[in-house]
């Protein structure tokens, strides 16, 4: 597999996010200097997220037809696409027309003698909190195979660059058991084009109570000491050398690849970073 296709308006490619919206979210933690749920922030990181993949399309003011984004939440009102209901999978030229609302945020950041100093941003909001019920991970990844399945299948995406897929959640799933779980992450990670298998990514989201976690854990951090983290190590992607400079300097280590797509018990902050190493390793043009 080569995973060598540039970004364009003949060669598009897919991101899909998947976000646990179980009740189990609604546990508070810090993030950018506010205390608020693990709903919200995972919230406003995807909305960020979103943001930025609409400015990477802008091209001389106009948003060209890069790639098609879904984004979708399971919780105990089951799956739900989350960006427009009925089309999953949205043009990125008509993204700007599902912002469900503008909202003004305070970020906290540090000036160059280490003095704290808050801006005000406006943050367009797609994706809204939701916490409730239990976590149907399951039944979430069959709808994930079967849109990038179809996404795949279409004869103008044969030479696409593959899609790339998150799945953020901080807890197990209700509907499956571990083998479950394995059977439908390899069936996700066998869909593809003719330029490589889509990339499956499987982020933690932390508690309070911090474990040692990882982030892109390589085949000598596959032993880590947690049933969880090696079943998510088990479901995720080996990762293409492309994305390997990312990924280091994201680990803040000398790490050599392969790295796997898994990131355990990763603070909201790592996650921003996390889904960027998606969104800024593939060649634009």
């Amino acid at each position: 597999m080569n995973y060598t296709q540039s970004i364009t308006r003949r060669h598009r490619t897919a991101f899909l996010i998947a976000i646990d919206q179980s009740g189990s979210m609604a546990e508070e933690l810090t993030f950018r200097g506010i205390r608020q749920s693990k709903a919200a922030a995972v919230a406003e990181v995807t909305n960020s997220l979103l943001t930025e993949l609409l400015l990477r399309a802008t091209r001389e003011g106009e948003v060209r037809d890069y790639y098609d984004i879904a984004v979708i939440g399971y919780s105990g009102d089951g799956v739900t696409s989350l960006l427009a209901a009925g089309t999953p999978f949205i043009a990125v030229p008509h993204l700007e027309e599902s912002v469900r609302n503008l909202r003004r945020i305070t970020v906290e950041r540090h000036l160059p003698d280490g003095q704290p100093a808050l801006n005000d941003l406006t943050l367009r909001e797609w994706i809204l909190p939701e916490a409730t019920g239990q976590t149907p991970m399951y039944e979430a990844l069959c709808y994930v195979r079967d849109l990038v399945s179809e996404w795949c299948a279409r004869p103008e995406h044969r030479e696409s660059f593959p899609p790339l897929i998150f799945n953020t959640t901080d807890g197990e799933a209700s509907d499956s058991d571990e083998e479950e779980l394995r059977e439908i992450a390899g069936r996700i990670r066998d869909t593809g084009t003719d330029d490589g298998h889509s990339l499956f990514i499987n982020v933690h989201i932390a508690s309070g109570d911090l474990t040692k976690g990882g982030l892109f854990l390589t085949a000598a951090e596959a032993g880590y000491d947690n049933r969880y983290a090696r079943l998510l190590y088990d479901l995720s992607s080996t990762m293409p050398p492309l994305f390997d400079n990312a990924i280091r300097d994201l680990r803040g280590d000398g790490a050599t690849g392969p790295f796997r797509g898994i990131c355990y018990n990763a603070s909201v902050t790592e996650l921003l970073s996390i889904l960027n190493v998606g969104s800024i390793s593939v060649n634009l043009q």
